[in-house]
């Protein structure tokens, strides 16, 4: 059975924030598919096509860099937002260290700037580098 297309994969363990983001974008018009864990988010995405992925970064099991590298097998040009607490600092680091390269977003974020950046790589203009952080 063909798996489904959706705009957006939201990947992150806190069952508030996967809510949250996804009220937020359905109400923009998105379809939404999400995962609580590394795990379930691979197998999504081998059954699943997706145009933009939401990362969390601290997750149990898997964390976001790991789950980052699996996800190129996947597909390697789907563009990753990496959804933080963890300081851009680190970030860098992790990406200077050999991740691959990801734009942020620093939580606590403004639903706008979610929002923003959104729109942003689902309107083909993902070829803006930006950053937002709070």
């Amino acid at each position: 059975m063909p798996g489904q297309n959706y705009d957006i994969l939201v990947i992150d363990d806190q069952a508030g924030v996967r809510w949250l983001i996804c009220e937020a974008l359905i109400d923009e018009g998105y379809s939404i598919d999400q995962a609580a864990s590394g795990s379930e988010a691979l197998a999504r995405l081998g059954r699943n096509d997706y145009r933009l992925i939401l990362l969390d970064v601290k997750m149990p099991g898997m964390n976001g860099f790991e789950i980052l590298e699996k996800i190129k097998k996947f597909d390697s040009d789907v563009p990753v937002v990496m959804m933080t607490a963890y300081g851009e600092l680190d970030i860098e680091q992790e990406v200077a260290d050999g991740a691959r390269p990801v734009n942020y977003i620093s939580k606590p974020f403004d639903l706008d700037d979610l929002r923003n950046i959104v729109r942003r790589y689902l309107s083909n203009q993902n070829d803006v580098d930006f950053t937002a952080s709070t």
